[in-house]
This record gives C-alpha cells, sequence and structure tokens, in this order.
C-alpha cells in the first residue's frame, strides 16, 4: 500500500511512451501527475492526421489511458493545463474538450505556445485524484 509520501512512477502501453528524460506520469500521495500529451498515436508515435480537434481527442484519450494505469480516471481530474499553438484553435479544441467532461469539469488553464513537440497544435496536462472517491 502506498503511503501518503509514496512515489511511483506510472507507465502505459495505450499511450505514448515520453519523448524525453520525463515520467509519463507520476502517483505521489493522493495525487497523479500527468506529463503534457500530444496527440500522438501510441502505436505509432506520430501525430494524428485531422488537426486540433482530432490531436485534442487523441490527447485526452491518451490521458484517460495513462490515469486508469494509475488506478483513476478523467472524474478525478482536478486541474488541466492546455497548451495551444494557435489560440485561434480555443473554440475546436473546447468543443473536443468538453466531449471528455461533461460534468464538474476540472479547473484548467489555456496558453498559447510559440511551439510544441512534433508540430502540435494542442498539448495537456492533468493532476487528478489517485483513487477515486467513495
Amino acid at each position: 500500500m502506498d503511503t501518503p509520501l509514496s512515489k511511483k512512477v506510472i507507465q502505459s502501453d495505450k499511450a505514448p511512451k515520453a519523448i524525453g528524460p520525463y515520467s509519463v506520469a507520476i502517483r505521489a500521495g493522493a495525487f497523479v501527475f500527468a506529463s503534457g500529451q500530444a496527440g500522438l498515436n501510441p502505436a505509432t508515435g506520430e501525430l494524428v492526421p485531422g488537426g486540433v480537434e482530432a490531436e485534442t481527442r487523441q490527447a485526452l484519450t491518451n490521458l484517460k489511458n495513462v490515469l486508469e494505469a494509475a488506478g483513476t480516471d478523467l472524474s478525478q481530474a482536478v486541474k488541466t493545463t492546455v497548451f495551444l499553438k494557435d489560440m485561434g484553435d480555443f473554440t475546436r479544441m473546447n468543443g473536443v474538450y468538453a466531449e471528455f467532461f461533461p460534468a464538474d469539469p476540472p479547473a484548467r488553464s489555456t496558453v498559447a505556445v510559440a511551439g510544441l513537440p512534433k508540430g502540435a497544435s494542442v498539448e495537456i496536462e492533468m493532476v487528478a485524484l489517485a483513487r477515486q472517491a467513495g
């Protein structure tokens, strides 16, 4: 059993491998800290085709799979940060994002950035509760 101060590296075969010297997620005490996920296909490591909407859907699916590997799920997300290459894509990203959080969405920040790995249009990082309530 994990102690309140324990740290565990989380990995998932259903999400892309880290493309640098970082962990895909860390479970620390009562929280899971998921590194930013772009719209990368886990099987190929390449961006999914279809632009910001398809990339957002894949990024959130990747995060869902990472959280499940940590023993939790998207309903336990408490904070996300969305990085957009072009703030003009906000409405399209937001529409897909809303599909994944139909009720009680997490707190969120959205920022525009000069660039993202592999030329991605969007990257999303997340903090979630480590265990489901109840």
